[in-house]
């Protein structure tokens, strides 16, 4: 079955659409280092930002690359591009002394005003990319770590869905908690994080939150937990205690100040089947 869909018109019945009040943006190639940005309505540039920067000189690519959206602007007695959005990537390619010329989208917008209202447009009026989408994406470019990702879960029997389901009716198995499963990963290699995963899998849980990940792992990492129990045992306290746990959980994390996923993995552990020799040791 193809991916591949044309682009076609919605039904818009009852709409009233708005005719465009200014011409249709321009397409031109400059030199960034002439460009500038409106303290008055831009941010200045934090660390965040800066290291934002510098990950994009880093990797400077232009199928990557996504045209700032710039407005002549009066400066000094002379009009000049101003930066309505995309000012890290302006910044990041004058700082590459390979990029010389970028291409950039001009609107009008001549006031101060305007050019703020095209800057709140820019960045409210658009369809975010969810972090879903994104490993989607990753896993069609083969990118490393996405299938890394993939990899680890269908070993373990988990379904990463594309998005969350309608009303959210998750089946067994299923997960969403990308950015946790990264990382899980990373700070427990691939190996381990199939393990905990599969723990999870085995308790059917619909969905494997990222606080259930966050939990199994600690109880199976920590070396006051960890050797006192086998993963089936806990697969098996976290299927008959089902919702309880989270109920218990949040009373207990509000009571003791803790953490969650640490209150999570407390009830979990309460329940879970201990192994003789650990029973015969605390005796």
């Amino acid at each position: 079955m193809t991916t591949i869909r044309a682009i076609t018109p919605i039904d818009i019945t009852g709409l009233r659409p708005l005719s465009p009040k200014t011409s249709m943006p321009e397409l031109t190639a400059v030199d960034p280092r002439i460009l500038y940005v409106d303290g008055a309505y831009q941010r200045s540039i934090a660390e965040r930002g800066r290291r934002q920067i510098l990950k994009i000189i880093e990797n400077f690519c232009w199928t990557r690359f996504k045209p700032p959206v710039c407005a002549y602007g009066p400066y000094e007695g002379r009009q000049v591009l101003m930066v309505l959005d995309g000012q890290h990537t302006a910044i990041a390619a004058a700082s590459n002394p390979h990029i010389h010329e970028i291409p950039i989208m001009v609107v009008e917008a001549p006031r101060t005003a305007e050019q703020a209202a095209a800057f709140v447009g820019q960045n409210t009026e658009r369809v975010g990319v969810t972090s879903l989408q994104l490993f989607r994406a990753a896993i069609v470019a083969e990118d490393e770590d996405a299938l890394t990702v993939e990899q680890v879960c269908r070993r373990a029997g988990v379904t990463v869905l594309s998005m969350p389901p309608s009303h959210a009716k998750y089946n067994a198995r299923e997960t969403v908690a990308i950015s946790t499963l990264r990382g899980l990963i990373v700070r427990q290699t691939a190996v381990g994080a199939r393990q905990i995963m599969e723990v999870l899998a085995n308790a059917e849980l619909a969905p494997i939150t990222m606080h259930h990940i966050r939990a199994a792992e600690f109880l199976m990492t920590d070396k006051d937990h960890a050797q006192k129990f086998d993963p089936e045992d806990l697969s098996k306290a976290i299927f008959d205690l089902f919702l309880v746990a989270e109920d218990e959980a949040k009373i207990l994390a509000h009571a003791h100040r803790m953490p969650y996923f640490k209150a999570l993995a407390a009830v979990w552990f309460r329940k879970t089947k201990k192994r003789r020799s650990s029973i015969s040791a605390a005796a």
